[in-house]
C-alpha cells in the first residue's frame, strides 16, 4: 500500500493545514487529563507542521455526544495540557465550524495552533454529511491525518476531508501503519492469540467474528466476558453485560468449537458489590456470582490459566483490559496476563487507549512490546484484513 508522506509536503508556510487527533483520553473526575498517551503520540507531527510555518488547525473529538454540546466532553481541558507539554499558547475555539472559527483562523500567524471544539458536536460528523464536510474543509487547504484511533471511521473529519482536500498521514499514522502492515503481508507467527477484554461490548464482537478463521486461541476477560457468560447460562449478577448480544456470544462460541478453536472464559472472577479504591473483594467460581455482585476482574486461576497460554504464542494481539484497571481492588488479573505477554518472545501488539493505560498502571515499560497501537478498534479491524476509511483516503 502506497501512502504520501508528511515529507512530500514541500513548501507549507502559511498553509492552513488541518490536523485530526485522537485526543479521546481518559479523564479524571475534575475533567483534567488521566492518561496522555494519544496526546503526546500526536506532538511530533503538530511539530512538524509548526517548524514548517503552517496553521495548524487541530481537530478531534471526546467520548461520544452524539451530536448534542456536552460541557464535561468539551476539549477545553485537552487544550489546556498540549499548552503544558508544548509550553506554549494555543488558542481554543468554542465552535468548530461557522464565520468565528474563520475570522479566528484568518487572524493566525505561522506556526500557530488552534484547537477547534469537539467535533462530534455536530451529529452531522459522524455521519460524514456532504454540507458539513464541505464546510469543515472550507477551513483549510491541507488534510493531515493522524488520528489512526479512528481510522476505522468513516466521518467527516476522518475520511470526508479527503473528498476536498489534499490529504496526507501524519507522523503517527505512518508509524502505526509500518508497525501493523508486516502482519498483513507476512506469515503469522503462531498460534496467534487474541486477548480481549474492555468494556466496549458491541464493537468487540463483531470483531472476534473477523478473526474467527485466522486466530488459534481467544482469551476473554473484562465487561465483555459477562456477556459470554450470561449466553453460557451463568448468573452475571448486576455486572456489566449486554444480555441482547447473547445469541451472538453464542454462535461465536459454537463456532470456535466447530472449527477447534480454544476460546477461553474466565472459570473465577473478582466480585464486589461497589467500585472503590477500598471496595471489599472475592475471588469466587464464575458459577457462584450473586444478584447483587458485580464481576469486575478475572479470577487468579484464570489469570494463571491465561498467563500459560500467553507463554508459547508466536502472535499476541491484545485489545482491553481484563478487569476495572483504573481501580487497584481490579488489576491483579490484568497484571498476571500483562508480565506474561511482557515475556514472551514473539509478536506482541498491544491496542487500544485503555490497554495502554492499563499497562502503565501496571508499571510494566513499554518497551517489553513490540508495539502498542494508540487504536484499538482501529488496530484490530486492520489487523483482520478489514479496510479503514481512514487509511484509504490518506493512499498516493
Amino acid at each position: 500500500m502506497n501512502f504520501k508522506k508528511l515529507t512530500d509536503l514541500g513548501d507549507i508556510s502559511g498553509k492552513k493545514v488541518l490536523l485530526r487527533v485522537d485526543f479521546n483520553v481518559p479523564l479524571k473526575i475534575d475533567g483534567t487529563v488521566q492518561d496522555d498517551t494519544r496526546i503526546t503520540a500526536s506532538i511530533p507531527t503538530i511539530k512538524f507542521l509548526q517548524e514548517k510555518g503552517a496553521k495548524v488547525i487541530i481537530i478531534s473529538h471526546l467520548g461520544r455526544p452524539k451530536g448534542e454540546k456536552s460541557p464535561e466532553l468539551s476539549l477545553v481541558n485537552i487544550s489546556k495540557h498540549l499548552e503544558q507539554l508544548l509550553n506554549q499558547k494555543i488558542q481554543f475555539s468554542e465552535e468548530s465550524i461557522g464565520e468565528k472559527v474563520e475570522q479566528t483562523i484568518s487572524e493566525m500567524k505561522n506556526g500557530e495552533i488552534l484547537i477547534l471544539e469537539n467535533i462530534r458536536f455536530h451529529k452531522e460528523e459522524e455521519e460524514c454529511e456532504e454540507k458539513f464536510t464541505k464546510e469543515l474543509a472550507h477551513l483549510g487547504e491541507i488534510f493531515v491525518n493522524d488520528a489512526f484511533g479512528t481510522a476505522h471511521r468513516r466521518h467527516a473529519s476522518t475520511a470526508g476531508l479527503a473528498d476536498y482536500l489534499p490529504a496526507y498521514p501524519g507522523l503517527l499514522m505512518e508509524k502505526e501503519i509500518e508497525h501493523l502492515s508486516p502482519l498483513l503481508h507476512s506469515e503469522i507467527k503462531r498460534p496467534l492469540v487474541m486477548i480481549f477484554g474492555g468494556a466496549k461490548i458491541d464493537t468487540k464482537i463483531g470483531v472476534i467474528q473477523n478473526f474467527l478463521n485466522k486466530a488459534d486461541t481467544f482469551l476473554i476477560g473484562g465487561g465483555l466476558a459477562n456477556t459470554f457468560l450470561f449466553a453460557n447460562g451463568k448468573n452475571v449478577g448486576s455486572s456489566l453485560c449486554e444480555k441482547d448480544k447473547s445469541e451472538l456470544a453464542k454462535s461465536i462460541m459454537e463456532e470456535c468449537s466447530r472449527n477447534k478453536k480454544l476460546f477461553l472464559l474466565p472459570k473465577d472472577v473478582v466480585v464486589s458489590t461497589e467500585i472503590s479504591e477500598d471496595a471489599i473483594t472475592k475471588n469466587i467460581s464464575s458459577d457462584s456470582v450473586s444478584e447483587d455482585e458485580k464481576i469486575l476482574d478475572i479470577g487468579i486461576e484464570t489469570a494463571k490459566e491465561y498467563a500459560e497460554e500467553v507463554k508459547t504464542a508466536g502472535t499476541i494481539i491484545w485489545n482491553g483490559p481484563l478487569g476495572l484497571c483504573e481501580l487497584k481492588p481490579f488489576q491483579n488479573g490484568s497484571k498476571i496476563v500483562a508480565e506474561a505477554v511482557a515475556e514472551n518472545k514473539g509478536t506482541t501488539i498491544l491496542g487500544g487507549g485503555d490497554t495502554a493505560d492499563s499497562i502503565k498502571r501496571l508499571n510494566i515499560p513499554e518497551d517489553k512490546f513490540t508495539h502498542i497501537s494508540t487504536g484499538g478498534g482501529a488496530a484490530i479491524e486492520y489487523l483482520s484484513g478489514e479496510t479503514l476509511p481512514g487509511i484509504e483516503c490518506l493512499k498516493a
